[in-house]
């Protein structure tokens, strides 16, 4: 009962405030005054990065009610080492999510490039509004995430099961933080970066994001067009696509870099053993699945089981970053070959297993939920995504179910959907990375952006898949964003594709087998990857 007091009321705070205003198309001439604080930095007391510094930033709950009620926000900054005639300003950086912590990218980003062109930049990160550093810090349910988690596939007979834990969901979102979900939307975290610039006392702001953080952006660009020097946006979300379609454009891409997986781990049978075609190995990939319905394996150090559902989240990041592959096909062969599942538990840990709550699952959420209107009636998503299943069943129940409580949200999305990006006003050109293979953000969105952005230059690499393009050492793409930041320059291409990139070269198949101290049934330890590691997978656009 106290759960649906707790919807109803949330509808009733929504209704009050006209509906969720800040995710309609907002007046891009809003004062300057927002009631915002002041940074104060002091230092992160980061060893590895002794100059870093840290601040916290007031910024409005609701920026239509400037001198209401406030929040926090974390920002982190790399300052400029070059004299000052050469230095270029401050450079926003956003990994994506939506909700994902920025604060790791200053130190990594400015490490990729040369140091003549990283010392010209003040490098800002930050922690978007309700997540992570920032406060308050926004959680639902912390423990959405235990496994062992209903099977995500619906002839499993889970479906009720889901539909309950989302609604809960949504449910606990809405009982404690009805006053701030309305807004956290795009629009909301991008007047957050406007309140960062001038709190900072420059009038341009250079970016950089990726996955979300292009929506992030662009959503910018569009609402301060000039107050924007340069901008970088890699894997790009399209500009018009509701997110619901959005996800199944991710469904399709999956199942075909999934297929890719098998197609990969079949040339490797001598060291594999999965057999010599693409089926044999995503056969084996299901009958994984199959055997932990009937005997789930041991999660620990994480709580609960590795069932079917912890086994697909093990395996989905595959379609983000290929290095994972040999992981992943180690995984299979030791199941299948030893019934060892030690590499199962390694892999799951690093890849999968729930950490300390960081509040990007309710920032994800309030952004895309609130963003546009979605099915309210899960007959309507029962038959659309059957149809969409039975062309892409590695992916589409499992980020269906990722998505659910969008069908239960208290704040009806905006049916104009988010904020149209035209380009206008002012904004200079801007630089965009796309690979044709990506998973996440698929190759469309990469083509609608250009067409959204008159005088923007679109790098394509084709045959890539990496979900973030940049920094992985290919340099045909990392010499194009130095050169941009060293003096804006851009690829002279004039056609719809402005530069073409070569791919990177598929991973050395190896088995990634356990430490040797670790028996069958020793727990391994927990080593969840950390954003530097080239295993990791940035912009978790689900």
């Amino acid at each position: 009962m106290r759960k649906v007091i707790a919807l109803l009321s949330a509808a009733a705070a929504v209704a009050a405030l006209g509906g969720v205003a800040s995710a309609a198309e907002p007046d891009a001439t809003t004062p300057e005054d927002t009631g915002q604080g002041k940074l104060v930095w002091s230092s992160c007391n980061d060893a590895t990065t002794p100059a870093l510094q840290c601040a916290m930033l007031d910024v409005p709950v609701n920026y239509a009610d400037p001198h209401g009620r406030t929040i926090k926000i974390k920002v982190n900054r790399l300052p400029a080492t070059a004299p000052k005639d050469k230095q270029q300003g401050p450079i926003l950086l956003n990994p994506g999510g939506p909700g994902d912590s920025g604060l790791w990218m200053p130190a990594y980003i400015s490490g990729q490039i040369p140091k003549d062109v990283a010392s010209t930049y003040d490098w800002i990160g930050f922690d978007p509004r309700g997540t992570n550093g920032s406060d308050p810090h926004v959680v639902c349910d912390a423990h959405y995430f235990d496994g062992e988690r209903p099977d995500y596939q619906v002839g499993q007979g889970t479906s009720k099961a889901w539909l309950k834990k989302a609604a809960g969901y949504a449910a606990d979102c809405a009982a404690d933080w009805s006053w701030l979900l309305p807004h956290m939307t795009t629009v909301d975290n991008a007047r957050d970066m406007d309140s960062i610039r001038r709190a900072l006392g420059v009038p341009k702001i250079n970016f950089y994001g990726g996955s979300w953080g292009t929506s992030l952006g662009s959503t910018y660009g569009q609402l301060f067009p000039k107050h924007v020097r340069r901008m970088v946006l890699d894997s790009i979300v399209g500009p018009t696509i509701s997110w619901y379609d959005h996800n199944i454009l991710q469904d399709k891409e999956h199942q075909r870099r999934f297929d890719a997986f098998a197609a990969w781990t079949a040339k490797a049978d001598s060291v594999y053993h999965l057999g010599t075609d693409a089926a044999a190995v995503e056969k084996a990939y299901y009958q994984v699945e199959d055997a932990l319905r009937k005997d789930p394996a041991d999660a620990a150090p994480a709580p609960g089981k590795i069932g079917p559902a912890e086994f697909e989240d093990t395996f989905y990041g595959g379609g983000y970053n290929f290095l994972r592959w040999p992981r992943m096909a180690t995984v299979l062969s030791a199941y299948l070959t030893q019934h060892d599942t030690r590499p199962l538990n390694i892999a799951y840990n690093k890849y999968a297993a729930p950490g300390a709550d960081d509040g990007t699952f309710p920032a994800y959420n309030a952004a895309q939920c609130t963003e546009n209107a979605w099915p309210r009636d899960w007959e309507f998503w029962k038959k659309d995504q059957a149809k969409v299943n039975a062309e892409a069943p590695f992916y589409t129940y499992n980020n269906m179910w990722y998505n659910a409580a969008c069908m239960f949200w208290p704040y009806q999305g905006n049916p104009a959907g988010r904020l149209k990006i035209t380009g206008k006003g002012g904004l200079p050109p801007v630089l965009l990375f796309q690979a044709t293979e990506d998973a996440a953000t698929p190759y469309e969105g990469g083509l609608a952006m250009h067409d959204a952005l008159p005088g923007s230059k679109l790098v394509v690499q084709n045959g890539g898949s990496f979900h973030e393009i940049l920094f992985h050492g290919n340099a045909c793409l990392d010499d194009t964003f130095t050169a941009y930041l060293r003096d804006g320059s851009l690829p002279q291409g004039t056609g719809r594709i402005a530069k073409t990139c070569a791919p990177e070269a598929d991973p050395t198949p190896v088995l990634v087998t356990p430490p040797p101290t670790l028996t069958a049934k020793t727990a391994a330890p927990a080593a969840p990857l950390s954003p530097t590691d080239p295993e990791a997978i940035h912009g978790v656009l689900r």
